[in-house]
């Protein structure tokens, strides 16, 4: 997932998410939001079909009543047929495929639960778009892209797939999703539980948004990572920004700064390179696996440790040794492989997320304030301003934001009467700041990772996994299973069956 909007700097600049990443000023949210397509791991094999299906580009109206191509993906190979569940991703803000390859859980419980897999395409992303190349073109043209426009694709798609599929009739969907996909599958069930039995929502931050949690708590937790990853590491981050300021006020520290970071193209000025490194750190908390992976950047295991260990010397070096070894650790992120030539600042590492797309839908429901202090974390004070934000969002589509509009379509905090939903969360990943991480009832289940990062818990599983997300990934699939065991029961019982 990208980033929220942070509207004190001049332009946008992304990062996603499905909840990636950060932005020079604009989005720290996500940037779920990928430069390289990711594979399966190489042992795997992943076989699906690709299916198309006429969906309405409007769910609310009845004056645009056009239709478009949406995309999903289809594995039936375990599926027990006239009993089996259906597993149903719920499509983040990119490529399909992309989040098919990555949400390896799904594909290691599909034999167990002789479930079919279904991974739905949200609409503006990917293939699915409701107007061609014109989708992007105007605030016209987007204006049907949201998250209850999406919730409804999915929707109406079960609906079809239930009809035509024989032996469907009556098995139970679970949502699943991760980041944006989470806070989705989350709401999905809220929305439609005559649809879905349950959700589990992985790294779910649906309380990233306005007066639910403080701004800074997104900033604090990244933070507190490098904290704990290596001696000085945060500290030598919090003073660099200074640093390169300082290098950056003359051509000659531009000049240096370039070969220093082994940029693709000569600095103009500081700021495309502190937004750069400023998203480099968060990914990085994002994607602090326990093992060598390659989801947002190919990366060794524990990445934040391999960068903290560029990091290590006293906050009292000189400021170009700084530089240097700050230079080191970013190309940990972009560079591990040493393939690279060199780097291009003006690039996100997150080429399979769709940034307009979700830079739209931030400026209209998805508001989530972030901020940060440069006291309780590492990076600059930038306060959250909406305003700015807003104009930004004027300028770039001609609407402005709702800020409140996440909340009283979805409840906010006020989703006890809701029921089977698993909120999974780790605690090194950034976005559990506005996710849920109490469980708020029996069938409101918060499960905590503690050495989690970013949706740890969907991914394949991996023999350098910690006991957290093992537990986790039992209790999960013991959820689940009840809720197609109550789904059969409630069946019988009304003569479904």
């Amino acid at each position: 997932m990208k980033a929220g909007f942070r509207a004190t700097m001049p332009a946008l600049v992304a990062v996603a998410l499905l909840l990636v990443l950060s932005c020079t000023h604009v989005f720290a949210l996500k940037s779920h939001l990928f430069r390289h397509r990711v594979a399966a791991p190489t042992d795997v094999v992943i076989n699906y079909e690709t299916y198309y299906f006429d969906q309405e580009i409007d769910h609310f109206g009845f004056l645009e009543n056009g239709t478009f191509k949406q995309r999903y993906l289809v594995a039936g190979q375990h599926w027990r047929k006239d009993d089996g569940p259906i597993l149903f991703y719920t499509g983040n803000e990119g490529d399909i495929a992309w989040f098919c390859n990555n949400t390896g859980f799904m594909w290691d419980v599909a034999e167990e639960l002789g479930a079919m897999l279904v991974f739905a395409e949200h609409r503006y992303y990917g293939e699915s778009m409701p107007f061609g190349a014109e989708s992007y073109s105007d605030a016209k043209h987007l204006n049907y892209l949201s998250s209850e426009q999406a919730l409804a694709d999915f929707a109406v798609l079960i609906k079809y797939l239930k009809a035509s599929w024989s032996g469907a009739q009556n098995s139970a969907v679970v949502a699943v999703g991760g980041s944006y996909g989470g806070m989705l599958a989350a709401w999905f069930r809220m929305k439609y539980p005559h649809v879905v039995a349950g959700a589990l929502a992985a790294s779910a931050p649906i309380w990233q948004f306005p007066d639910m949690v403080p701004c800074g708590v997104f900033y604090k937790i990244v933070s507190d990572d490098f904290a704990k990853s290596g001696v000085n590491c945060h500290a030598n981050i919090r003073r660099s920004w200074k640093a390169i300021d300082t290098a950056a006020s003359t051509e000659e520290g531009l000049q240096w700064l370039s070969r220093e970071f082994s940029l693709c193209a000569p600095l103009a000025r500081a700021d495309g390179l502190k937004s750069w490194l400023q998203e480099t750190w968060v990914n990085l908390a994002m994607v602090d696996y326990p093992y060598k992976a390659n989801f947002l950047q190919p990366l060794p295991a524990w990445p934040i440790k391999v960068v903290c260990q560029r990091l290590t010397f006293s906050p009292e070096v000189p400021e170009k040794q700084l530089l240097h070894g700050i230079a080191q650790a970013a190309k940990v992120y972009y560079n591990y492989t040493g393939d690279a030539a060199c780097l291009n600042i003006s690039q996100s590492a997150t080429g399979n997320l769709g940034m307009m797309g979700w830079f739209y839908q931030a400026c209209t429901e998805m508001v989530m304030p972030m901020c940060s202090d440069g006291v309780q974390d590492m990076f600059e004070p930038q306060e959250w301003d909406f305003q700015a934000f807003s104009d930004e969002c004027y300028g770039m589509f001609g609407v402005r934001p709702r800020p409140d509009w996440a909340e009283v379509v979805y409840g906010g905090k006020n989703i006890s009467s809701h029921s089977n939903i698993i909120f999974s969360n780790g605690g090194l990943d950034p976005w559990s700041g506005g996710g849920v991480t109490q469980s708020l009832s029996d069938s409101l289940v918060a499960v905590w990772i503690p050495d989690g990062a970013h949706h740890l818990d969907l991914r394949y599983n991996n023999e350098y996994d910690p006991k957290s997300v093992l537990d986790a990934r039992r209790k999960e699939i013991a959820l689940i299973q009840q809720w197609i065991k109550q789904w059969a029961a409630h069946a019988h019982a009304h003569g479904q069956v």
